[in-house]
């Protein structure tokens, strides 16, 4: 009977252990300062949000990209599109007239 309780103390000694290491790992990367400030943000609100956890998740996050920035991004990827695009063009054109100077090579060695 004394083997079984040793056994159960090994192991909820192993998981305080875990827990311990896990804390620390926490504590260490900065994440329970970061909870623990944006739970204080919440508790410090004068009107509480409907939606506790979308505060959480909007202060963790932070606010989104600036809609200015958002829109240059966007009309510079539209940009490289077209430019992708007629570059794709222009290499198909491109490969059709070195085909007709050079003939298809064959994938095996010339017998």
């Amino acid at each position: 009977m004394s083997n079984v309780s040793y056994e159960g103390k090994r192991n909820t000694s192993a998981a305080e252990s875990k827990r311990e290491q896990f804390r620390r790992y926490l504590e260490k990367s900065g994440v329970l300062d970061t909870i623990t400030s944006v739970l204080v943000q919440l508790y410090e609100e004068n009107d509480k949000p409907d939606n506790a956890l979308d505060f959480i998740k909007l202060q963790l996050n932070g606010p989104g990209p600036d809609p200015v920035d958002s829109e240059a991004l966007r009309m510079e990827l539209a940009d490289l599109q077209q430019k992708c695009n007629l570059l794709m063009g222009e290499n198909k054109e491109l490969r059709n007239r070195l085909m007709q100077y050079e003939p298809q090579r064959d994938a095996g060695p010339p017998q």
